[in-house]
């Protein structure tokens, strides 16, 4: 099971991470600090390059390994818009998603059209019958993105708070491959 190095997604493309991006990577996580450090623990005022191309190498040994496949999101004329990844942390049969979007980019729907794509590539990998998202309940705006792509509540699960926006309570909403009933696990 390997999804595409690169996806078009309309007015986007989700392309691999490559080394070479980690520049732009820095400058799109540090421009967005205020929105993203609200939901995400590594989003903090001391994230630099070395942090980008940490997460650039991470993202290619996930790949190679099968664990994640990470992809940065681009506008047709080349800006970064965003990150998105497929994790299988969830265990078999499933992909969970993890997106984050670039605060000037935020508003303008990419990242529902980015996850609508992905989601519609990993339904059709082998053994995939589901693919998650997770978000906490005081995120309003990933939340949106889930339900704009269709996903639908499954669960609520209460954890340690990580990042100072967040409510403790994890929402996970799912989509299903078509034909798939929702009893069946």
């Amino acid at each position: 099971m390997e999804p595409p190095e690169m996806i078009n997604a309309g007015e986007l493309v989700l392309k691999r991470w490559e080394p070479e991006w980690a520049p732009a990577a820095t400058d799109a996580v540090r421009d967005s600090l205020p929105e993203l450090r609200q939901f995400l623990p590594w989003a903090t005022d001391g994230y630099g390059l070395e942090e980008s191309r940490d997460y650039i190498a991470r993202s290619q040994a996930g790949w190679a390994d099968g664990t994640q496949y990470n992809y940065a999101i681009f506008t047709t004329v080349g800006e970064l818009a965003g990150s998105i990844g497929l994790m299988t942390r969830m265990g078999p049969g499933v992909l969970e998603i993890g997106y984050w979007t670039s605060t000037p980019f935020a508003g303008r729907g990419y990242m529902t059209t980015a996850v609508r794509a992905l989601s519609r590539v990993a339904l059709t990998l082998p053994g995939i019958e589901r693919v998650a998202i997770k978000h906490d309940e005081a995120n309003k705006a990933s939340g949106a993105v889930a339900v704009k792509a269709g996903f639908e509540e499954v669960a609520r699960e209460v954890r340690d708070v990580e990042a100072e926006g967040e409510s403790g309570t994890t929402i996970i909403r799912e989509l299903r491959r078509p034909g798939l009933s929702a009893d069946r696990d």
